[in-house]
């Protein structure tokens, strides 16, 4: 059967089920948000003489709960207004509306009791053939269905989503042995299309995958640092970006999980895996058993294994210290190891420098990898048949850059099984018989497809769903032109894409040069164009440095000559004779934004944080944003709205220098346009989509844009009122001085310069007036100050 999801009931509207609730509603789903009704009344009803059969008191959990969500940061939502797709209810009333719903999602308390309590009510409303799924995090899925009809159980799976189920990318799938195989495969498919999950299909054992293998990673940071002598913040500085995971690192992680929840995995683990040969690993420790019992279970608390303080220099992170479980100032770390390769772009490369380090942080490295390889594989095939999905799990559900699997590859997997037996430790029979075969690694890549070493017929397997995926690492022998900074690379069907990998993916000069080679060669040998990459960021925007450099210089010509090549390089995508398609994602700021602006179409990830931020460093976009949001402004004046509105609401973007928190957000901003640019809700799509996007244009016959020369501005009569606007944000000190000079140069080249009355003018002469400002800032003492705040700190200083 056709199924489709119009709406959703989430029944349990806790931290995890209002969330929940949330991104369904930010995908467009309706959604039934449900709870129990309260058993007293609290003060403020008792004041309105209110009783508990009143509707705002029976409501009253769900609504706080919701609410509570929509406060929170960061947000569970895409843009606020999807919140009116959630209606509320309670158990007790409204439970008979789960009738037309076609999805019933629990997410009441970790207590099985409760919860058959629960799904035998659903049992009186819920139609057959609705989809019901559990999303439990340590309650053996096949438990629930006792009991239950056979149209229940066949449709009844565990979907353990991650917190925040927004922003953590894994949704696992846990079958019963009576779920019908095709709710599972519809639930794999649309949890990745349509929730924009890495969906990882598990078997029904405790803690699943990720939590499994990622609390046992946790458990053994805790030992090897009580054997090697090593404080929190050590550990922190060991175990985050620098090796490819979180800045949460280990415990800054453990904080905002809950170290409850941390504890509670850990047990449940050690009372039901008696046949784990790591079992004494889940032991907890005496240091962690006291901070439970102290109720210092991290941000749910206001204090964990870090404490926000606020002293007299403002807020203070101090950390604790295990041996007198006293808090202290954070302390700076210092391996040479570290400091050596944090230089090293190329995480792979710092990986294996760090991972062949003497030191003692080499010596953390070599103990971890030891423990984590052996441990996955002795899990195969326990918790999962194929190495795949367990490197899938760790990457979307604890934000690991290289999966497990993948690392050991990565440091050689004869070599790492030599390491292992060092340690004292033994890997699976399963390795030992794949490396006397011959087959040395897990994974392999061949004509762009990956595959995987399958454990059960011990031979290669193509990775399922390769093929609705364009992983750029997997092309590398498909590199049609590069140098230093970027590559173009042929991705197919007369597509290239063109990558570039420098710190934060800034552009700056080579990046420029490709970009500009890219379009030649696409121009000259292929049917379209995807800019895009697979780095943490898609951009920071310009290179700061290089503007610092040469305005602190005073080289004003050379300053001149690379706003002129950004400027030229922006314009060359919008108007080349093929189809660009620019795909951002993450962080798309200034430069990057830019790139964006001038693209036929823009394919975004919905996790998108796109804008122009130059105002905030004591410039204005100058690589073309800024004749960008005049032309958009321009062409929203012959929609009918007053001339001055449209003008106003794009110069206030640019002017505050605000960034969208999603790519939806993009579209309300108006640096994403509607109807016209898309979002991917699945991030390891992005490419793939970016492609199809490309072809679609080519096949409807694209034709080269004409330059346009007709962008109304508004001249004196809107300058007047936006200098205005500015002097009153000053007045009420809500900028610096230099703030407004910044705004009052931006608002100037806006409206067209000093004209006497609205005009039509081109781009080409928009362009002039912009780079004529950014120039004229880069000789300004308090915008050098701010560029070289960020350069040294990451943030511009506010003078």
């Amino acid at each position: 059967m056709q199924r489709h999801i119009n709406k959703v009931a989430v029944l349990g509207s806790g931290v995890m089920g209002s969330r929940i609730a949330c991104h369904f509603a930010g995908i467009g789903v309706q959604v039934l948000l449900l709870d129990i009704a309260p058993k007293e009344l609290n003060d403020a009803e008792k004041k309105k003489n209110l009783s508990l059969e009143s509707p705002a008191v029976k409501n009253r959990i769900v609504n706080d709960a919701l609410q509570a969500a929509i406060k929170s940061n960061p947000s569970p939502v895409y843009t606020k207004d999807v919140i009116k797709r959630v209606k509320t209810g309670n158990f007790t009333d409204d439970m008979k509306r789960i009738a037309d719903v076609d999805w019933i999602i629990e997410v009441v308390v970790e207590n099985l009791d409760i919860k058959k309590t629960v799904f035998e009510q659903v049992e009186k409303f819920r139609k057959p053939g609705t989809l019901i799924t559990s999303n439990t995090s340590g309650i053996p899925i096949h438990l629930m269905t006792e009991g239950r009809s056979e149209d229940f159980q066949k449709h009844f799976c565990g979907t353990h989503f991650f917190n925040p189920p927004r922003y953590l990318r894994l949704l696992e799938i846990i079958p019963t042995p009576h779920t019908d195989p095709a709710v599972i495969d519809f639930l794999m498919h649309y949890g990745d299309l349509y929730l924009g999950k890495t969906t990882v299909l598990c078997k029904d054992t405790p803690a699943f995958i990720a939590n499994r293998v990622g609390v046992y990673s946790i458990m053994a940071i805790f030992h090897i640092m009580q054997e090697m002598g090593l404080g929190i913040d050590e550990v922190d500085a060991l175990t985050g970006p620098v090796i490819g995971r979180p800045k949460s690192a280990t415990f800054r992680t453990a904080d905002v999980v809950g170290i409850d929840t941390l504890v509670k995995v850990a047990k449940g683990v050690k009372e039901n895996c008696p046949n784990d040969e790591e079992a004494a690993i889940f032991d907890i420790p005496s240091f962690l058993q006291k901070v439970v019992e102290n109720n210092w279970l991290g941000d749910k608390t206001g204090q964990g294994f870090y404490k926000k303080t606020k002293g007299e220099g403002g807020k203070e992170i101090l950390t604790l210290n295990l041996q007198t479980m006293e808090y202290g100032p954070k302390q700076k770390p210092k391996f040479a190891s570290i400091d050596a390769a944090k230089p090293v772009e190329d995480l792979k490369q710092r990986v294996r420098m760090l991972a062949a380090a003497t030191d003692k942080a080499g010596q953390f490295y070599q103990q971890f990898h030891a423990r984590l390889f052996a441990y996955v594989s002795h899990r195969i095939p326990e918790i999962a048949d194929d190495i795949y999905k367990v490197d899938d799990a760790m990457k979307a559900g604890f934000g690991w850059e290289i999966g497990p699997f993948e690392s050991w590859d990565l440091l050689g997997v004869e070599a790492s099984v030599k390491l292992v037996e060092e340690k004292g430790l033994t890997v699976a029979q399963w390795v030992k018989d794949m490396l006397a075969k011959g087959i040395k690694s897990f994974y392999k890549v061949e004509n762009g497809k990956k595959f995987y070493y399958d454990v059960a017929s011990q031979a290669y397997k193509t990775v399922p769903g390769e093929g609705e995926f364009i992983i750029l690492e997997n092309f590398s022998n498909n590199i049609v032109w590069k140098n230093s900074a970027c590559n173009l690379i042929d991705i197919g069907d007369g597509v290239v894409c063109f990558d570039w990998k420098t710190k934060m993916n800034t552009i700056g000069g080579e990046v420029l040069e490709g970009l500009n080679k890219a379009v030649d060669r696409a121009e000259k040998d292929f049917r379209g164009l995807v800019v895009g990459n697979e780095g943490t960021n898609f951009s920071a925007g310009a290179n700061v440095g290089m503007i610092f450099m040469l305005a602190a210089e005073q080289e004003y010509d050379e300053l001149d000559m690379a706003v002129r090549l950004f400027q030229r390089s922006t314009m060359r995508l919008r108007y080349s004779s093929i189809p660009v398609v620019v795909a951002p994602h993450a962080l798309t700021l200034g430069g990057g934004c830019e790139m964006a602006l001038h693209a036929d179409k823009v394919q975004a990830a919905a996790e998108t944080y796109i804008g122009l931020v130059e105002l905030g460093v004591g410039l204005i976009p100058g690589g073309g944003g800024t004749k960008e949001m005049t032309l958009r402004a321009s062409l929203e004046f012959k929609e009918g709205r007053i001339e001055e509105e449209p003008l106003k609401d794009y110069f206030m973007a640019v002017a505050t220098a605000k960034v969208a928190t999603s790519g939806f957000e993009g579209f309300d901003m108006g640096v994403l346009r509607k109807g016209h640019d898309e979002i991917t809700m699945n991030a390891s799509r992005l490419i793939a989509d970016a492609k199809r996007s490309v072809i679609a244009l080519a096949d409807e016959g694209y034709t080269r844009p004409v330059e346009r020369t007709d962008i109304k501005v508004m001249g004196r009569s809107a300058l007047g009122a936006l200098l205005a606007g500015v002097y009153a944000m000053r007045f009420g000190n809500y900028i610096s001085d230099h703030d407004q000079k910044v705004a009052n140069k931006l608002a100037y080249v806006m409206c067209g310069g000093d004209l006497t009355e609205p005009s039509f003018v081109s781009e080409q002469y928009l362009l002039d007036l912009e780079r004529e400002a950014f120039l004229s800032l880069c000789g300004e003492r308090k915008t050098l100050e701010r560029l070289q705040s960020v350069i040294k700190t990451g943030k511009p200083v506010r003078n």
